[in-house]
């Protein structure tokens, strides 16, 4: 496949889409001078957990369009599906230090926990507190038993807004934490790639898969998935990932759940609400009660066709931080009226 692709210096991509990011949002976003660290506006509050988040481009609008009131406080932004480094990670600390310790959310992955544990160090040394969240929602990289070795894919969205949510309460560092990881340990996700990728610096396909083909597993850089088989109907693509996450997360007749349908890139919101329309049929068959539901784009692979779906089962705390407000570019909530 030729790539082809809206840009300019194929190696410059990362540094003019977070330019054109804050272009784009100037009354809520600002840029640290001479690196791709975005931060709200009215960053740092004093006495408030600063929540940094981050990771490669190329999954937009995660992270950097997550920073705003009630979810990122800022953002670390690494080159196309390539880890922040250090120093980017430690400027981010600085930009949102309120006094009150700092809170980590990124995805599980080697690169991102060397490069933030590495800042965390740095950050420690000047006698500011992180704490840490991975986010590792993707049943298909590891089973339950090592679920600590699980990926972050699109529950990276629901664990963001959980520990935004919390820490626009005030509250102390510990309990944000907590809040954010209770989040994180009832959101599971499953998804399905039709097509790859291509890197701007390569203009190569990450990966190679038959026209007639897909894979259910297939993680947000191409990684292998658990099988591969020819392109089934979304009834039957929505069946095996609902399943398979009703299972993962325990769910029985009573729960009650958010709904996330994420789009890979090139999807059409036309496949996401089929796909939508056979889970939420499946979900009422079984009893489980759908609260919220969420669809769009919002970890993307480039322009890899596919789609993820993500479950986060809900109880009285966790539906509370849902229904918080939240105000970023990638996502906002209005404070939801009982």
């Amino acid at each position: 496949m030729v790539m082809k692709k809206m840009i300019n210096d194929p190696f410059k991509v990362t540094d003019e889409l977070v330019e054109g990011f804050v272009r784009a949002n100037p009354d809520k976003i600002r840029k640290v001078d001479g690196m791709n660290v975005v931060v709200r506006k009215d960053a740092p509050i004093k006495n408030k957990v600063g929540i940094v988040i981050g990771g490669g481009s190329g999954h937009e609008p995660l992270f950097l369009e997550m920073v705003g009131k009630g979810m990122g406080d800022a953002a670390a932004h690494g080159a196309i599906f390539t880890s922040p480094p250090p120093d980017l990670i430690y400027e981010a600390v600085k930009q949102v230090n309120g006094g009150a310790g700092i809170v980590f959310v990124y995805g599980n992955y080697m690169g991102d926990r060397l490069n933030f544990d590495m800042a965390a160090e740095m950050a420690e040394a000047e006698g500011i507190e992180v704490e840490t969240i991975h986010v590792w929602d993707d049943i298909a990289s590891a089973p339950i038993d090592r679920i600590s070795e699980r990926r972050g894919i699109a529950g990276d969205l629901f664990v963001i807004k959980g520990a935004g949510a919390k820490a626009e309460t005030m509250a102390d560092l510990k309990e944000v934490e907590r809040a954010a990881k209770k989040v994180r340990d009832n959101c599971r996700s499953m998804g399905v790639a039709l097509t790859s990728c291509t890197i701007p610096a390569t203009g190569k396909e990450t990966f190679t898969i038959g026209d007639d083909e897909m894979e259910i597993g297939m993680g947000a850089h191409g990684e292998p998935g658990v099988l591969r088989t020819k392109l089934k109907p979304a009834d039957e693509i929505a069946q095996a990932l609902t399943m398979r996450i009703i299972q993962d997360l325990s769910l029985k007749d009573g729960d009650e759940i958010n709904v996330l349908v994420n789009g890979f890139g090139s999807t059409t919101r036309m496949e996401m609400l089929i796909l939508y329309r056979k889970a939420d049929m499946i979900l009422e068959d079984k009893g489980i009660k759908i609260y919220d539901a969420v669809i769009g784009n919002f970890l993307t692979t480039q322009e890899m066709a596919g789609a993820s779906l993500t479950f986060l089962k809900l109880d009285d705390e966790i539906k509370k931080l849902w229904d918080a407000p939240a105000d970023s570019p990638g996502f906002s909530k209005c404070s939801k009226q009982v």
